[in-house]
């Protein structure tokens, strides 16, 4: 019924929970058991997987709701991978010890660009 958001929630899901694993990692290795123990790098490990906790959500209701209205698949594969790898850049750019200002950019740019497509999409869809 929703494969293709099936196969991107579970792409995301992966991503997040690396993202989590980093920042447990972190946790351990600095006996820290809460917060971020005043570390930038934890900070930004915390703060890549909070982020991914804050889009990814939207995005997937969007695309499932698109793809319950019969998107066209190929669009549906569109909008997912360049989400997919929107939040991949930006995941590796903020969650690295050292910045990388051009990966942050691209991620959050691919990630709103995609949002924005997918919610003009859906008003589209929903009223014509």
């Amino acid at each position: 019924m929703v494969a293709v958001t099936a196969f991107y929630a579970g792409l995301l899901t992966l991503l997040i929970l690396g993202l989590s694993g980093r920042v447990i990692a972190a946790r351990r290795a600095m006996g820290v058991s809460l917060s971020d123990g005043d570390d930038v790098g934890l900070r930004r490990r915390i703060r890549a997987h909070g982020n991914a906790t804050e889009y990814v959500p939207i995005a997937l209701l969007l695309l499932a709701l698109l793809e319950l209205q019969q998107t066209p698949v190929a669009i549906l594969h569109v909008f997912g991978a360049t989400l997919f790898v929107g939040r991949v850049l930006h995941a590796a750019a903020l969650s690295n010890t050292k910045p990388w200002p051009l990966g942050r950019i691209a991620g959050m740019g691919l990630t709103l660009i995609v949002l924005f497509a997918m919610a003009i999409t859906a008003i589209l869809v929903s009223v014509f």
